[in-house]
């Protein structure tokens, strides 16, 4: 198994060399199906639609999910046809992590003429330290306001 970089860096330019070749224009399928082909052909582990479990605080499965990829199980890559990446596309993929809990992330546009890539990394100690901050961010934000 690779480290996470080169894994990253291997799924960065198998997308890109992939939007360059298909253009923008098709169908999210589309390009999940090219992805997860040329990945495959590179010798990667890869699951569509892989099905991930949503767990509440207390361990109690809520619902589920299902990620675009998921590359060599460590992976989440979640694909978009949009004209531009948006806030939401963001929260679905921390969300994903979160759930999943796995610590890194892809999210991928195929829909702009320009290619778009986002890495995310969820950490439980990252997100446990910023809930015990956002008190004191939020008594500044409206100390200045």
């Amino acid at each position: 198994m690779k480290d996470i970089k080169a894994l990253t860096d291997q799924v960065r330019q198998t997308a890109y060399d992939i939007h360059v070749y298909h253009g923008h224009g098709h169908l999210e399928k589309v390009y999940e199906n090219a992805l997860a082909h040329r990945l495959r052909k590179a010798g990667l582990q890869v699951v569509q639609q892989h099905p991930v479990k949503v767990f509440d605080e207390d361990g109690t499965i809520i619902g589920d999910y299902l990620a675009d990829l998921l590359v060599e199980g460590e992976l989440i890559v979640e694909l978009k046809v949009a004209k531009n990446l948006a806030d939401e596309h963001t929260a679905q993929v921390l969300g994903y992590l979160k759930s999943a809990r796995l610590e890194h992330g892809l999210l991928i546009n195929f829909g702009s003429y320009k290619f778009e890539i986002r890495k995310y990394a969820w950490s439980e100690e990252v997100a446990r330290n910023a809930r015990k901050s956002a008190p004191l961010l939020s008594f500044f934000c409206a100390l200045f306001a």
